[in-house]
């Protein structure tokens, strides 16, 4: 037998040799998250899960990178290919000190599309557009894994697939994935990283895609496993298996035996279940295994792609061989590493507007700068980050850069009485007290505040008799279990943890008094209100309010007395909107708000720096303010960064990653992933957004000229002649044709015409301009970032793939490249072009769907009404529900079948409800038809909720 050791033997001969030593009892031990050690053949324990989305995370200092939304907005693969590496460092690093507590398996990135704003995980996306995502989610895990030929320096693993978008019910909701949606936006996200070899694991999500729990989608296998020939390594997501069987969850499987044989066999290699408690799992694939629900056979291939993974990390070879294993903890927030968290900072920003001439700011003119809000002196984390080693917030960084500096927190203070005595919250507790003690009210928005004690210095939080975190295999507790009982202190640096203590609700009364109540959200079980005894229950007493101090307008009063004044607001990362809640809305919070509008009131030259992990709708700062600019939580550099954007020492690097709405209104429902259908996202959206996707401004100007396309590669065929006029004036400008495996290179000129040195994003997009179905208005093809002086100009080349022109055709279930002309659209964003070309694409010329000729799939409808996607087909969840299949030739259709199950279903021709009906059917069931000859749109009618239809057959 191979010694699996010999590092001469090719990988897989090594994977087997080790495979064929294990017992099956070693083997399916292997297949829980924290895997055993075999000491018999000098086998180590493994354990999967280390975080890594925006550096080193949950395992103590480490450098803190600007979250993932803002790696998204720098738009910069390379730079975000340097964050992952030297987070793959320090994850290395921790590890060669302390591997027990790290791991090389890393969790990251996050490919999911941030589709909807709301989204309370959008922090941890890139972006709403899938090609982005996938070429920045493919930089990141380049940096985690390294470059090596033979060795990885962690494992990255994509997270989550599939169709994962919402926190609201995300255990129990169905994504509407259709056809289209499934193969042109959500699929591409995962598919460039793992085809190209960046990332070679992937987290399964804990949804449901139309019907089928993530965790069993045969996606896995038949989809992700397809685009490479290297293993992917599944992994589940925490207590994600447990729910497949559980009643108070999916209970999909009648019991967790059967859910967890159906889980190897459709490709989860790991289960991230039960913490540490292994053998849980492990006694249920050996059950699996006796009913016969698993082979030897399926567990061999789960536990070929974990040992496949530790292979290639290098276990089982000399540790002089690998250069990753010299790597030691002397990495972690490196001098280099800090530098790099500046530079990413500084190229996430976005300027959003710039009028009046206020930016950027000049010391030399701007001697005193008022630096004012909540977020001003404070630089927040979120659940994914790292610990801070050092925190420079924008208070800080702009008292480095200009000569006076001052600061105005801008929050209320107020204390609060009961029967003539003040509520007195320090580190021992809570009491009443003559004394007064004073509270400030930090407003996150939906009602929701953090109270700081003036006792102590620090926020007060609930205390309960059964307090419990998140594990490190994921966030499952809740703190408050059947009988226990809240108190309050006021010990908290803030909100830190999985469990957030500090959320408090000041509910008004008639009279004036408040009802001080402890928040719930969801993970946090409701504690009631403060009662007379001063511990939380259900019967809170009002408490009478004092304001000591208005925040607001001391903050205006600070304003007044400076040159310019720079408004500091946005989102603590762990209160509305965070793993487990989406937002409910977009609005900035009422007293921020409040506090935006008196500072400007005081001081014109205001400028709003939004620091957030998601967009707001600020419609009055935008017509208002002079300037305003975005930036995620950057990180440990965030304020440093800041001050050489605000005064100009640098550009401002980012653009929007997704779109900023003006209003939650303009949103579909957040349960709805057809974005075709609802004109979702920067590709359907036919409104006006408040600030639109790539969208972000320079100190300087840019402008573009001599657009011209090359002809496709290899292309010698010209193009038909109509074609050829048609494209021709179009424009007025050049036009060529291609075909698929071709590529077009658009190349043109752009030049800085203004007085500063400027960096530009430039964004190339397509619309496809007619078509056999609907098409995006705009789509981004590819992007380029650069830098330019005064006066430089530099000749841009973009390439188009016509392939990546191609969309999912639901007449033939594949991708095509149909023949139509598309407009190319060069420019700043994806609202701001400024070229504009015709490229003739030769192509597919779709067919008519012959109904004769083979079953005509539900699913593959053009489109819909009152349905939704299931396991075994479309079924009807409201009256009146309907399906179109557009442009069918009837010719010939003598009887009808339906195959699903329910009640019976009307096809009708041209009409859902006034057509001819060509017959009534029930499912199971073959009916004559009555002749309808030609070309028409179809249309089925469901009789009754709850019918489902998998598929029409036709017959002669």
């Amino acid at each position: 037998m191979t010694d699996f050791r010999d590092p001469t033997v090719p990988l897989r001969r090594r994977v087997e040799s080790l495979l064929g030593q294990l017992t099956l009892e070693e083997k399916l031990a292997l297949l829980h998250q924290h895997q055993p050690a075999i000491e018999r053949l000098g086998v180590g324990r493994f354990t999967t899960g280390t975080e890594a989305l925006h550096g080193l995370a949950w395992l103590g200092e480490a450098t803190v990178f600007p979250q993932a939304v803002g790696l998204g907005a720098t738009w910069d693969p390379e730079l975000v290919t340097k964050v992952g590496d030297a987070t793959g460092d320090e994850v290395r690093g921790l590890h060669h000190k302390d591997p027990t507590r790290c791991g090389l398996n890393v969790w990251a990135p996050v490919v999911n599309p941030l589709r909807d704003p709301r989204w309370g995980r959008n922090e941890e996306g890139y972006s709403e557009d899938a090609f982005l995502t996938a070429v920045l989610g493919e930089a990141y895990a380049w940096g985690l894994r390294g470059d090596h030929p033979r060795f990885l320096k962690t494992a990255p693993t994509l997270k989550h697939f599939l169709g994962y978008n919402n926190e609201t019910d995300r255990c129990l909701s169905s994504s509407n994935l259709t056809p289209r949606v499934l193969r042109e936006y959500e699929l591409p996200a995962y598919r460039r990283a793992i085809a190209s070899g960046a990332a070679v694991a992937v987290m399964a999500s804990y949804n449901l895609v139309n019907g089928i729990p993530a965790h069993v989608t045969p996606h896995i296998n038949d989809d992700l496993r397809t685009w490479t020939s290297d293993e992917v390594f599944v992994v589940s997501d925490a207590y994600a298996p447990n729910n497949l069987a559980d009643p108070a969850q999916q209970a999909y499987f009648p019991d967790h035996p059967t859910s967890h044989g159906a889980a190897v066999r459709a490709g989860i290699d790991s289960f991230t279940d039960q913490n540490a408690e292994s053998h849980i799992t492990i006694d249920r694939l050996r059950e699996a295994m006796r009913r016969g629900l698993l082979d030897e056979s399926d567990v061999d291939q789960a536990v070929k792609r974990a040992l496949t993974v530790r292979f290639r990390l290098g276990e089982f070879d000399e540790p002089a061989d690998n250069p990753y294993a010299q790597i030691t903890a002397d990495v972690i927030n490196s001098a280099e590493h800090q530098e790099l968290a500046l530079e990413t900072a500084r190229q996430s920003i976005v300027l959003l507007k710039s009028e009046c001439k206020l930016l950027p700011l000049d010391p030399a003119r701007h001697k005193t700068v008022a630096v004012i809000g909540p977020l001003a002196d404070r630089n927040h984390t979120d659940w994914y980050s790292g610990t801070l080693p050092y925190a420079v917030t924008v208070r800080t960084g702009l008292a480095d850069a200009f000569p006076t500096v001052v600061f105005a927190e801008g929050v209320d203070r107020i204390a609060l009485k009961k029967d003539g005595r003040y509520l007195h919250v320090d580190e021992s507790g809570a009491r009443l007290d003559d004394v007064p003690c004073a509270y400030d009210i930090f407003d996150w928005g939906q009602g929701v505040v953090t109270l700081r004690s003036t006792a102590t210095g620090r926020f007060v939080r609930v205390n309960t008799s059964a307090e419990a975190d998140g594990p490190v295999g994921g966030p499952t507790a809740d703190i408050a279990r059947s009988g226990a009982k809240g108190t309050l202190d006021a010990s908290s640096d803030g909100p830190s943890e999985w469990t957030v203590r500090e959320m408090f609700r000041l509910d008004e009364q008639v009279d004036g008094t408040v009802l001080i109540r402890h928040h719930a959200s969801p993970g946090n079980e409701e504690l009631g209100g403060l009662q007379a005894d001063l511990t939380l229950g259900a019967q809170p007493v009002p408490f009478e309010v004092e304001l000591l101090v208005d925040g607001a307008a001391q903050a205006a009063a600070a304003a007044a007395s400076a040159d310019a004044a720079v408004v500091v607001l946005g989102n603590h990362p762990l209160i509305n909107g965070r793993e487990t809640e989406d937002r409910a809305d977009l609005a900035l919070p009422p007293a921020q708000e409040n506090l935006l509008r008196e500072v400007y009131a005081a001081n014109a030259s205001t400028a709003l720096l939004l620091v957030s992990s998601y967009p707001y709708a600020v419609g009055w700062a935008e017509v208002h303010l002079p300037a305003v600019l975005w930036s995620s939580h950057g990180g440990q550099e965030l304020g440093r960064a800041v001050a050489d954007v605000l005064t100009g020492a640098a550009d401002p690097g980012g653009r929007l990653p997704q779109t900023w709405y003006r209003s939650a209104c303009e949103l579909p429902d957040i349960f709805d992933y057809d974005i075709v259908a609802n004109d979702a996202t920067y590709l359907y959206y036919r409104g006006t957004p408040l600030y639109p996707f790539g969208h972000g401004l320079s100190y300087t100007t840019f402008e573009y000229t001599g657009l011209r396309l090359s002809a496709g590669e290899g292309s010698t065929e010209p193009l038909p002649g109509a074609l050829a006029r048609a494209a021709g004036s179009a424009f007025g400008v050049q036009s060529v044709g291609a075909a698929a495996g071709e590529t077009v290179t658009a190349t043109f000129t752009v030049t800085n015409t203004g007085s500063r040195p400027g960096t530009e994003v430039v964004q190339l997009y397509s619309h496809q301009q007619r078509s056999r179905v609907k098409q995006p208005l705009r789509q981004l093809r590819a992007f380029t970032k650069f830098t330019l002086h005064p006066g430089e100009s530099r000749e841009v080349s973009l390439p188009v793939s016509i392939d990546d022109l191609a969309f999912w055709d639901v007449t033939t279930g594949r991708l095509v490249v149909e023949a139509a002309r598309h407009k190319l659209m060069v420019g700043r964003s994806s609202s701001d072009i400024r070229l504009t070309a015709t490229l003739a694409v030769r192509g597919t010329v779709i067919g008519t769907r012959r109904a004769v000729d083979q079953p005509v799939r539900a699913a593959d409808n053009d489109e819909y009404s009152g349905i939704a996607l299931a396991a075994d087909g479309v079924k009807s969840v409201e009256d009146g529900a309907w399906l179109c299949f557009q442009g069918v030739d009837l010719s010939g259709v003598r009887t009808t079948q339906i195959r699903g199950h329910g009640g019976a279903v009307s096809v009708r021709v041209d009409d859902p409800f006034s057509g001819p009906e060509l017959a009534k059917v029930v499912p199971g069931q073959r009916v004559p038809s009555a002749s309808v000859d030609g070309v028409h749109d179809l249309y089925l009618v469901y009789g009754s909720v709850g019918t489902t239809v998998e598929e029409l057959v036709f017959a002669r």
